[in-house]
């Protein structure tokens, strides 16, 4: 008997065996196969020297319209319009709430839907008393070491200037696209984006115009980032989280800190603050993230594939492990941030009041509602009132993967990053695009920027900087989908044309 059971068992355990490792090789790639995009010519220096020229003026916006600082916005203006002047002679521009601007490219089809270019003009402040810890001085706009150093080279000038440079070229050479090309380059991203892109936004809602793909900033091309892939990894963000801020208040009476009550009003506020973070909202290998890991599983090679392959068996173990890692964690759940607590003001005396913000970053399928119905039930005290702060916003639609316009950002990110694999991705953070939902069903987040885990402290923290060589690679991806978005829905090299290629090529040949 005991030897039919074990005999049993080991025959279990070699077919289950049997199962993932057939189900490991069967998982076939998703990446579409491209040509290398041929490469652009471009003016090294003077291009890096123009984007260095950006990055010496403090374009910080602030919530307050009326704070933001216009002088430095004018001046970028004016360097827009020195720096590129067939943009400016070419196509049609308007400013819209004050700084923002809306370019328009007319294109030779007149049926077919345009398309939408973003970036944001606005940088953050540099941390006040973290300036020495700069190895450029961060408003200085230097090129140093094959860098271009200076706040807002990420985050977002490089992508705004790279639209422009790739735009300036494309004139040169005597190119019209053949859809219209829109580029919306908002001042207030920063700080939501309410001023400036949303205004935009409105302002071609009311010109009743639709896109067929709207593309903004957003995730990057990764290099060793992913353990068990060698190849880089560009991740183009589908849908981005929503933003809900609740604060969280109680009342009490003041009084002597001798004569305390049992429960304090601090007391009570850090036990519900302590059960929100204890009791989090669940994590699951759902939605975004698993067409993530289910793209890069065929690329991988080791455990991580034979883990990320087989899913309906592994997904406790792999989202345990994901879940120790901030940034991993946060694509498979609605996260809390305990972010400011407001008590008391003498070390004697009892506060009256004590106010807490907690910050949710809310997945796809999470609202604004279900967030406070889980405050409440989690923290379980009454006397605690939750109100929902301004500026919140609803995580955004999930743009499809099986689209043309998603096709054609993949193509164009494989031709210009060589050995790079694309998949889609979750934007964690919040864009100017979420006020462009009603324009378009295709909205991208992806900039083309090369980042390792020691670049991303970067992002709005010290030492923002951006090689020339990734500067130009940026270039030439915007130039190169320029290329692509000329012949969406109709590529003729899906049909086996070999001219193709060619034909595409000689309409964007540079002049000598």
């Amino acid at each position: 008997m005991i030897k039919r059971i074990f005999l049993f068992l080991i025959i279990a355990l070699l077919s289950l065996v049997l199962v993932i490792g057939v189900n490991t090789l069967r998982q076939s790639s998703r990446q579409i196969p491209v040509q290398p995009a041929a490469i652009v010519k471009l003016d090294e220096q003077a291009a890096a020297q123009r984007l260095a020229s950006a990055l010496r003026l403090p374009t910080i916006a602030n919530a307050d319209k009326v704070q933001t600082q216009s002088a430095a916005f004018n001046a970028l203006h004016t360097l827009l319009e020195k720096s590129f002047p067939l943009v400016h002679a070419k196509l049609q521009r308007d400013i819209v709430a004050e700084h923002s601007l809306l370019y328009r490219w007319q294109g030779t089809d007149t049926n077919a839907r345009p398309i939408l270019l973003m970036a944001h003009q606005d940088v953050v402040p540099v941390a006040p008393g973290t300036e020495h810890l700069w190895q450029q001085p961060p408003f200085a706009g230097e090129i140093k070491d094959g860098f271009i150093w200076g706040r807002g080279a990420w985050d977002d000038k490089g992508n705004l200037f790279a639209m422009m440079e790739a735009i300036e070229t494309a004139l040169a050479s005597g190119f019209q696209p053949r859809q219209t090309i829109y580029l919306a380059f908002g001042h207030d991203e920063e700080v939501g984006g309410l001023h400036g892109a949303k205004a935009i936004a409105a302002l071609l809602e009311s010109r009743n115009i639709r896109f067929e793909f709207i593309l903004d900033e957003g995730m990057l091309v990764t290099e060793g980032i992913l353990k068990g892939l060698e190849q880089s990894a560009a991740l183009i963000g589908v849908a981005e989280k929503g933003y809900t801020s609740m604060q969280l208040s109680l009342d009490a009476t003041p009084g002597h800190s001798s004569m305390p009550p049992q429960k304090t009003a601090i007391g009570m506020m850090s036990s519900a603050l302590s059960k929100l973070e204890q009791h989090q909202l669940p994590a699951n290998i759902r939605g975004i993230a698993l067409d993530m890991f289910e793209t890069i599983a065929p690329e991988m090679h080791g455990l991580n594939r034979v883990l990320l392959s087989n899913l309906w068996l592994f997904a406790p173990l792999v989202q345990h492990e994901l879940e120790k890692s901030a940034s991993t964690n946060a694509t498979l759940r609605t996260t809390t941030a305990l972010t400011m607590v407001h008590a008391g003001n003498k070390d004697n005396v009892l506060p009256g009041q004590i106010q807490a913000t907690v910050n949710f970053r809310t997945l796809p399928g999470d609202t604004q509602t279900s967030v406070m119905e889980h405050i409440k039930t989690t923290i379980g005290n009454d006397a605690i009132r939750i109100n929902s702060l301004n500026g919140n916003s609803e995580p955004s639609r999930v743009s499809p993967v099986n689209s043309d316009a998603y096709r054609m950002l993949h193509k164009t990110i494989r031709e210009v990053f060589a050995n790079t694999i694309v998949a889609p991705g979750l934007m964690l953070g919040a864009t100017d695009s979420r006020h462009f939902e009603k324009l378009s069903p295709n909205i991208f987040k992806f900039s083309p920027v090369r980042a390792t885990s020691e670049d991303l402290p970067r992002f709005h923290g010290t030492n923002e900087r951006i090689s020339v060589k990734n500067y130009l690679e940026m270039v030439r991806f915007y130039h190169q989908l320029l290329t692509r978005t000329h012949f969406i829905n109709r590529d003729e090299c899906e049909q086996g044309d070999s001219g193709c290629s060619a034909r595409r090529d000689a309409q964007l040949r540079l002049a000598p």
